[in-house]
């Protein structure tokens, strides 16, 4: 069971995360209406900090598809997240993957409905890995983005994730209002390759993101793992 965390912001949260058994470090560029966004310099730190000790993703909020590929190409993240405006189509995976040899490509998919199964199959061949993930209606003391897809701090119906599993040839992650209360449940029901956590593993004042609360991250690996052994 692979684990990931969003949004990093410090060399050493990063680390005391990899410490907790975190295998992806992510973080976001590309807004700044969106918690926890980082400059590019920032961004470098933490990466330059995690090196080879957990893989890398950058959620590349950038509306323009030269600029994620620009920052990807200058940024180097082992996987791009992909949520806003760009998407793996086969026109921009192709580009990517060409601008930053190597590079894997992670694709949200806001699980309002059944229709997600169809839209998740429609990105067979162009994306490595699908985030099925809540959308925000509305705000919440957790600094959700209005309306976007992620930061909602809310579960989805896991039965149509676990559909998107059975029948779409994508590794998935599952997302959404996950932490260490519910992340066994989340596993047991969905079977996904991996799991995320925001929301419920963030330390969070007026609704800004101070930074990932340790041992809730700790015991979020632990119940994702156990879960997992457990199936």
């Amino acid at each position: 069971m692979v684990t990931q965390v969003f949004s990093l912001q410090y060399p050493d949260e990063a680390l005391d995360c990899v410490r907790a058994g975190i295998d992806h470090i992510g973080l976001l560029l590309g807004d700044p209406m969106c918690p926890a966004a980082l400059s590019f310099e920032q961004a470098k730190a933490v990466f330059d900090a995690v090196g080879h000790y957990a893989v890398k993703v950058a959620i590349l909020m950038h509306k323009d598809e030269n600029d994620v590929l620009d920052i990807a190409a200058a940024l180097r993240p082992d996987i791009v997240h992909l949520c806003n405006t760009v998407y793996a189509t086969p026109d921009f995976s192709a580009k990517l993957r060409a601008r930053v040899p190597g590079i894997r490509i992670m694709q949200a998919v806001a699980v309002t409905g059944p229709e997600a199964v169809a839209k998740a199959k429609g990105y067979e061949g162009h994306a490595d890995f699908l985030m099925l993930d809540s959308v925000a209606v509305g705000t919440n003391d957790v600094g959700a983005t209005l309306n976007g897809i992620g930061a909602a701090g809310v579960t989805h119906d896991w039965n149509i994730s676990r559909r998107i599993v059975d029948e779409v040839n994508i590794p998935v992650f599952l997302a959404g209002g996950l932490g260490p209360d519910n992340v066994y449940e989340a596993v047991q029901t969905v079977r996904p390759y991996g799991v995320d956590s925001l929301t419920k593993t963030t330390i969070v004042e007026n609704g800004v993101y101070l930074r990932k609360d340790i041992e809730k991250t700790r015991l979020f690996v632990e119940n994702a793992r156990r879960a997992a052994r457990e199936i």
